[in-house]
């Protein structure tokens, strides 16, 4: 699983460990309905997860496009606005579980959070 954030946000790093912690849970929910084989397998091999960034709102649109697009569960989180940021926010793409090779394809260019 990868975890796309928007570097633009510049959240502090709690906010933006619950925002990548509600796009797990709602990914691994997609996994359990939609091929719960692929997350026996996913659960099994470690639950591996990269966090990494887009520049921009535009670019985190895309990558979800990108994924939804290649049938690819993913999940776009937009925040209550309870303490950061306003209601509505788009923070955070979840995408898998899923053939590494697939979701890389769509994120190996993003660097990694720091």
């Amino acid at each position: 699983m990868v975890l796309v954030t928007r570097a633009d946000l510049n959240l502090s790093k709690g906010k933006m460990a619950a925002q990548c912690g509600h796009a797990v849970s709602e990914c691994i929910l997609k996994a359990s309905s939609n091929d719960a084989n692929l997350l026996k397998r996913y659960l099994g091999n470690g639950a591996r997860k990269i966090v990494v960034a887009a520049p921009h709102l535009e670019a985190l649109r895309r990558i979800y496009g990108e994924a939804a697009e290649s049938g690819i569960i993913c999940s776009m989180i937009k925040d209550a606005g309870h303490t950061e940021i306003p209601p509505g926010t788009i923070t955070v793409v979840g995408i898998g579980p899923g053939i590494r090779s697939d979701i890389d394809s769509i994120t190996r260019s993003l660097p990694l959070v720091k």
